[in-house]
């Protein structure tokens, strides 16, 4: 029998823009309302819209919740903020991956500290429920409470050089909103029994936990809200960007937006495989000479002991076209070595004398045009350097891209928020 398809608070809003909508992750999402490319330049160009409030969250609280997530997750609570190896604290989230003994993905998240007791783990559509039970199998004695908040959330992002001009039109007092809000920081809370700093609230009172981060690699937010309070919210925002160029954005967008900006799709960049050998060491915890772990977690003894290591790798192509999954990766002798992850088009892009520049690079040529490049993540049977030439093969073409180390440049993600609010 087939699972039953779900559908998020703002799906009539959806369908009344004439968003084409397809089943990802068990929920009917919008892939696009006007087209993936519109839409993902406008990300980078004024701001989109986009509802994610198909993904889950799960909150880890008591007395030995932290001492569980530094079990669980790859990264390390102690040495989890930026090149000051600060420990995770209130009100700073951090980006890895819950792992199985054998090393391999059961799903990344962002994970948020409300205080030492207290965690809010953001995971991928209909992954609530088996991260929260893979929480509470690994709790054994400890004390903590696992709660699988699925569906009962509101979330969205507002992404984009906008973001921040079109938020502080409807915070109730934005420049306390905004200060000391960093990169992966957040603050407020959707709950006035659970926030963190001061509580953060719309013109209206709308309480919202207003965070730092994104899918995008551009400036911009996540809002989480109550459920019952996502459509108003969402239509609130919708109103007060209409003169900044803000434009709600699917799927599509995310995907070519995310594959620009080298970040994982989970269960397709990573998965049931060992977490290592990829292009997101920051989220393991790597010792400073990056030759060992400074922490004992679940899968790190397999991650130690690969003994037929895979690797995986951005690439950038030449030009828009892309290859259809599934597809192949051979190399200059025409040998296959790996397969073909992510192939997306990021078409803010384009080579001038074979260098990446961007719609937003400040140094681009004056008459440069973004004509696209397609970019994603292979994973192979050998180490690669950058600048290694490759060819992606699917049933139709062949396809002749490069290893990279990253892909669409000048990126606004960790821009200071006083520099994006003018």
């Amino acid at each position: 029998m087939a699972e039953e398809i779900k559908r998020t608070r703002l799906y009539d809003w959806h369908v009344r823009n004439k968003a084409r909508t397809a089943a990802f992750g068990g929920y009917d999402m919008p892939l696009w309302y006007t087209s993936a490319k519109s839409e993902h330049l406008a990300v980078l160009t004024h701001a989109g819209l986009f509802d994610t409030s198909h993904m889950a969250a799960v909150v880890v609280a008591g007395a030995d919740a932290r001492d569980l997530m530094q079990w669980c997750f790859s990264n390390d609570l102690e040495r989890a903020i930026g090149k000051s190896k600060a420990p995770l604290r209130e009100g700073r989230c951090i980006y890895g991956a819950f792992l199985n003994p054998a090393g391999e993905v059961i799903d990344d998240a962002i994970v948020y500290q409300f205080d030492a007791a207290c965690y809010m783990v953001v995971v991928n559509a209909a992954m609530g429920g088996p991260v929260a039970d893979h929480l509470r199998e690994q709790a054994g004695e400890r004390q903590v409470t696992v709660t699988d908040l699925t569906d009962r959330l509101g979330k969205l992002d507002v992404q984009g050089p906008a973001a921040g001009r079109i938020l502080s039109r409807i915070l109730a007092d934005p420049e306390a909103a905004f200060d000391g809000l960093f990169y992966f920081s957040f603050k407020g809370g959707w709950e006035s029994d659970r926030s963190v700093s001061a509580p953060i609230r719309l013109k209206n009172g709308t309480p919202v936990l207003l965070s730092r981060t994104g899918y995008t690699g551009e400036f911009g937010f996540e809002l989480f809200t109550a459920a019952d309070d996502l459509v108003p919210v969402w239509k609130a925002i919708f109103a007060a960007g209409q003169d900044q160029g803000l434009i709600p954005c699917g799927l599509a967008a995310r995907d070519s937006l995310r594959a620009g900006a080298v970040l994982p799709l989970s269960h397709q960049d990573i998965g049931h495989w060992p977490f290592m050998n990829h292009p997101w060491p920051f989220a393991l915890p790597m010792d400073d000479a990056g030759s060992g772990f400074t922490k004992d977690f679940l899968g790190a003894g397999a991650l130690g002991s690969i003994e037929n290591p895979q690797y995986t790798y951005p690439f950038a192509g030449q030009d828009l076209r892309k290859v259809t999954l599934p597809a192949i990766v051979a190399d200059e002798q025409d040998n296959v070595i790996g397969t073909v992850l992510t192939c997306a088009t990021d078409v803010a892009i384009g080579r001038v004398e074979g260098r990446i520049f961007s719609v937003a690079s400040p140094d681009k040529p004056a008459d440069f045009k973004a004509r696209g490049l397609s970019c994603g993540f292979v994973k192979v049977s050998q180490a690669l350097p950058s600048g290694t030439r490759i060819t992606l093969k699917d049933q139709r073409r062949s396809l002749p891209v490069t290893i990279v180390e990253d892909i669409r440049p000048h990126r606004t993600a960790r821009a200071p928020i006083r520099s994006m609010l003018g």
